[in-house]
C-alpha cells in the first residue's frame, strides 16, 4: 500500500504492540507524509525455539521508505527502541529523541555498525527545545515521568488536527529520577483542542493509581535492615529509577553496590554520561565484591525475566564466572513479570531456592520493592480530564488492557473509542473516525547472523522437532536400485543411542531393505519413487511403535 494513495487526511496504524507487550511500533500519517513514533523489540518465547528477540515486520515501512520525514522515540526502554538499530538501515531517516535515549541509542549503533544514522536531541524539559517538524507533523515532547530518565509523550499537531501520543507514563508525584509529568502542558494541549489520544493501556484494567518510586527505596531499605549475607535485586536494565533507589537504600544501610550485567552497565555509563547517579558511592567491580564481608553486598543483577543467558539465570545455575551466591543470600525481584515468561523466572526461582537462598518478590513481602511506570485507571481518568480527546485508541497492551483503556474513556463520556488490531489502518479524520483498512504486520526473529521472518519454515521446523523428533536414513543404490551397502539411520529425541540394548534404529535400516524388496525394477530406478517410499514407511513405521509422528529425511545416494 502506498500512503500516497490514501485519500487526504490523518491516519494512525499500529505495526506492532497491539494485543501484546513489546514491538511497539506506530506510525503516523498525514496526506501520504509518514511520522514513526517507537521502534522496539520483545521477547520470544517457546514458540520460537533458538530465538530470544522478536522484531516488528517494517515492511509497510519498506515499501513507504520515500514517504517518511522522521522516527521518534519517546525512551530509552527496549520495547521502543530496541529494534531501531536493526531495522533504521531499511528506513535511513532522521531519528529525534532525548539526549539520554540518544546516548543509548549510539550504543546500539557502535555494536550494529551504523555510522551515519542522523540523531537530533530535543529536550522534553524546556518548552523551546522540546518543539520541532518534520514534513506537515508539527511536534512537542511533553515531559513525563516513567522508570527511565527523560522520557515524553508527543504531541503532534496537523492541520487535521492534534494527536496526543502518550508513550509510557505514569504521574509519580515524587520520581527519583527525573521530572514529573508535565500536567500543565497536557492541559494547555487540552484547551487548545485535542482530535485524538493514543495511549498507554497497560495498567488500565488496575484500579487506583501507581505508587511512587520513592516508595521502592523506602521499601529496600526496610528489606535490607533483614538480610544477612548478600544480596542481589534483579531489574530491568533500563530502569535506571531503579538502580537510584537501590543504591540509596544499600547507602543507609551501610552496604556497597556491584552491577552485574553487560546491559545494566551500559545503561549506568549512558546515565552518568547525562549527569544521572552522579551523586551516589562509586560501584564495586565484579571482582572486588568477592572480598567484601556478605553482609555488605548487594548486587543488582540483570535477569528479572528468566532470561537463559542473562546473569541471574547463570548465577541460579552455577556457571557465573564471577559470581556465585549460597545459603543465607538473597535474591530480591524487584520486577513484575512480562506475561509469557512466567515459566523461565520460575525455573530461576527454583534453581535458587533448591540452593537455600532466599527468594522475594512483590507479593512476597509487605514492603513495596517495585511499582509499574504506568498509569492505573485513576491517573488515566485524570489524564482523558486534562486533554479531553475527541476519539481514544489504546496502544500498549494486551486486548484486555486495551478494551480496559476503551471503557474507561467511554464512561469519561469521549466521543470515540476505536480498539485497534496490529494493522488497523485507523481516520482520525476528516469525518468520522473508522478503520478504514489494514497493512501489513508481522514478526521477524533474531538470529546470530541473520534476521529472518518469525514465520520462516526454519523456526516452524525447529518447533516441530521440539515434539516429534527425527529420522534420517542413508541409502546407497547402484543404477539398478540394488543395495550397495546396508542402510544407515540415525534418529534424534526417539531413543537412547548411548543404550547398547536399544534396537529401534536397527529396526528401521530393516524395514528400508524390506520396502525396497518389495519394489520392481522399475520402481527402484525411480529416485523419487524410492524416496518417498522409504520416507512414508520410516514415519508409518515410528508411528506405529512410539505413537509420534516423526519428521523423517531420506539422503538416497545413487552410485
Amino acid at each position: 500500500m502506498d500512503a500516497r494513495n490514501l485519500d487526504p487526511g490523518l491516519y494512525f496504524v499500529p505495526l506492532g504492540g497491539c494485543e501484546e507487550f513489546g514491538v511497539n511500533l506506530n506510525v503516523y500519517i498525514c496526506n501520504g507524509r509518514i511520522l514513526i513514533a517507537d521502534c522496539g523489540i520483545g521477547f520470544a518465547g517457546d514458540r520460537f525455539p533458538g530465538v530470544d528477540i522478536l522484531l516488528p515486520d517494517p515492511a509497510f515501512l519498506v515499501e513507504n521508505k520515500k514517504n517518511i520525514d522522521a522516527m521518534v522515540i519517546t525512551h530509552a526502554h527496549e520495547d521502543h527502541v530496541g529494534a531501531v538499530a536493526h531495522l533504521w538501515p531499511r528506513l535511513r531517516c532522521p531519528v529525534y529523541c532525548s539526549a539520554f535515549t540518544a546516548q543509548v541509542l549510539k550504543g546500539k549503533c557502535h555494536d550494529a555498525g551504523i555510522r551515519d544514522m542522523e540523531i537530533r536531541v530535543v529536550d522534553p524539559q524546556h518548552e523551546q527545545n522540546s518543539r520541532f517538524s518534520c514534513g506537515p507533523f508539527a511536534l512537542t515532547a511533553l515531559s513525563v515521568a516513567h522508570s527511565i530518565p527523560q522520557a515524553f509523550s508527543l504531541q503532534i499537531e496537523t492541520e487535521h488536527g492534534r494527536v496526543i501520543h502518550s508513550g509510557d507514563w505514569n504521574l509519580d508525584p515524587a520520581p527519583v529520577v527525573g521530572t514529573r509529568t508535565d500536567a500543565d502542558a497536557f492541559r494547555k494541549a487540552g484547551d487548545a483542542g485535542v482530535l485524538a489520544y493514543i495511549g498507554d493501556s497497560t495498567n488500565a484494567c488496575v484500579d487506583g493509581r501507581t505508587a511512587s518510586e520513592s516508595e521502592v527505596r523506602e521499601g529496600l531499605e526496610a528489606l535490607f535492615r533483614e538480610c544477612t549475607g548478600r544480596i542481589a535485586v534483579t531489574i530491568f536494565a533500563s530502569n535506571v529509577g531503579r538502580v537510584q533507589s537501590v543504591c540509596r537504600a544499600a547507602q543507609v544501610t551501610d552496604r556497597h553496590v556491584g552491577l552485574i550485567g553487560r546491559s545494566l552497565r551500559r545503561m549506568v555509563s549512558c546515565a552518568h554520561e547525562c549527569g544521572y547517579l552522579s551523586d551516589l558511592p562509586p560501584f564495586v567491580s565484579e571482582e572486588e565484591l568477592g572480598y567484601l564481608p556478605n553482609e555488605k553486598v548487594v548486587m543488582i543483577v540483570t535477569g528479572s525475566q528468566g532470561e537463559p543467558q542473562a546473569a541471574l539465570a547463570r548465577i541460579s545455575r552455577g556457571d557465573h564466572r564471577e559470581i556465585s551466591l549460597s545459603r543465607g543470600d538473597t535474591v530480591i525481584f524487584s520486577s513484575r513479570p512480562i506475561p509469557g515468561n512466567d515459566k523461565d523466572i520460575n525455573e530461576v526461582k527454583n534453581n535458587l531456592s533448591a540452593s537455600g537462598i532466599r527468594v522475594i518478590a512483590p507479593s512476597d513481602t509487605a514492603h513495596t520493592i517495585h511499582v509499574s511506570g504506568h498509569p492505573r485507571r485513576d491517573e488515566v481518568r485524570d489524564m482523558l480530564a486534562w486533554v479531553r480527546p475527541q476519539i481514544v485508541v489504546p496502544v500498549h497492551g494486551e486486548r484486555l488492557m486495551l478494551d480496559g483503556q476503551a471503557e474507561l474513556a467511554q464512561s469519561a463520556g469521549v466521543p470515540h473509542e476505536i480498539v485497534p488490531n496490529n494493522g488497523s489502518l485507523i481516520r482520525l479524520a476528516p469525518g468520522a473516525p473508522e478503520i478504514v483498512d489494514h497493512v501489513h504486520i508481522g514478526l521477524l526473529a533474531i538470529e546470530p547472523n541473520r534476521i529472518i521472518d518469525a514465520n520462516h519454515k526454519a523456526i516452524h521446523m525447529r518447533r516441530k522437532l521440539q515434539y516429534s523428533g527425527a529420522v534420517h536414513a542413508t541409502v546407497i543404490l547402484d543404477a539398478r536400485g540394488e543395495m550397495v551397502t546396508a542402510p544407515h539411520v540415525t534418529s534424534m529425541g526417539l531413543c537412547d543411542p548411548e543404550d547398547p540394548e536399544d534396537t529401534f534404529d536397527q529396526q528401521m535400516e530393516i524395514e528400508i531393505e524390506e520396502v525396497l524388496e518389495d519394489m520392481n525394477w522399475e520402481e527402484r530406478v525411480d529416485d523419487d519413487f524410492v524416496y518417498e517410499e522409504m520416507r512414508i514407511a520410516l514415519r508409518r513405521f515410528v508411528k506405529h511403535h512410539l505413537g509420534v509422528k516423526t519428521q523423517v529425511s531420506i539422503h538416497l545416494v545413487r552410485l
